[in-house]
């Protein structure tokens, strides 16, 4: 961490495992801001322009509910609004021109990836708006018209599941997508070790998707997240580094996910 991560994630370290003050991460954060409302300049290493892009405004929407910082949140959603196309992009056309990993689309056309993990963290935020009302409904029928999904999508709606307000609702389709994940997975296209693994799609013992799993599965699971921990004390990333500051930036950012879900589940204090 004290080696090679970047201010924001030093900060943020801090806060969560050591009692900081959420101040300088809000402060942190806040630089990669946009006049627009959105965010950009690398918050999310793979995209490095400073247009905002809606990955990045996924990283400030999740650090932001982290910070109990929800006051920021009103100016994201003005952004939202403009940028929507029947759903949340992946990326937008304005950040072609920037280096971007190769798996970034920058079509401008919404998805149920990005769509579920934004409305999942407003509504973690308990916040109302008309656009995040419009962006549930959306998320409902793609959810109730899966018949397979890949990894990360079915985290992206198993997030939106744990936040969701229709509790009943997000009960039973989480039971549908439990189904989905063990029997029918779809890897096609996705490296094996980019397949995700119990405590990834069940980061706390509250997530619906704990259900998924018996309880020596998921022993097993936190086993090998303890085990995978390296020599410097962090954690890989599973996917390409496809230019070098991209390992240096996400070692730390999910160095702190593995601590976080270790926390929660009482493997560390």
């Amino acid at each position: 961490m004290w080696h090679n991560a970047r201010v924001l994630e030093q900060r943020r370290f801090e806060f969560l495992f050591d009692g900081g003050p959420a101040e300088p991460v809000l402060t942190a954060l806040l630089a990669y801001r946009n006049d627009d409302g959105g965010y950009g300049h690398a918050l999310e290493p793979d995209g490095r322009g400073p247009t905002s892009q809606p990955l990045h405004v996924l990283s400030a929407l999740h650090l932001l509910g982290e910070l109990g910082a929800s006051v920021h949140v009103p100016p994201v959603l003005d952004w939202l609004t403009k940028i929507s196309n029947n759903g949340v992009p992946f990326g937008l056309t304005s950040g072609r021109d920037y280096p971007h990993a190769p798996w970034i689309e920058m079509d401008g056309q919404g998805c149920l990836l990005l769509t579920a993990q934004v409305v999942s963290a407003l509504h973690k935020m308990k916040i109302s708006h008309p656009w995040l009302d419009e962006a549930t409904e959306y998320c409902w029928r793609q959810i109730d018209g899966l018949t397979s999904t890949h990894p990360y999508e079915a985290n992206a709606c198993r997030m939106f599941l744990d936040e969701v307000p229709d509790r009943r609702r997000a009960e039973e389709a989480a039971e549908r997508l439990g189904r989905i994940v063990r029997e029918q997975l779809v890897l096609d296209g996705i490296p094996e070790e980019e397949a995700h693994k119990p405590h990834d799609f069940a980061p706390t013992p509250t997530s619906l998707a704990r259900r998924w799993y018996s309880d020596e599965e998921f022993a097993r699971s936190l086993d090998e997240l303890v085990a995978a921990q390296k020599e410097d004390g962090g954690w890989d990333f599973p996917w390409a580094a496809w230019t070098p500051v991209t390992r240096f930036e996400w070692r730390p950012i999910v160095t702190i996910d593995a601590l976080l879900k270790l926390k929660a589940y009482g493997r560390i204090s």
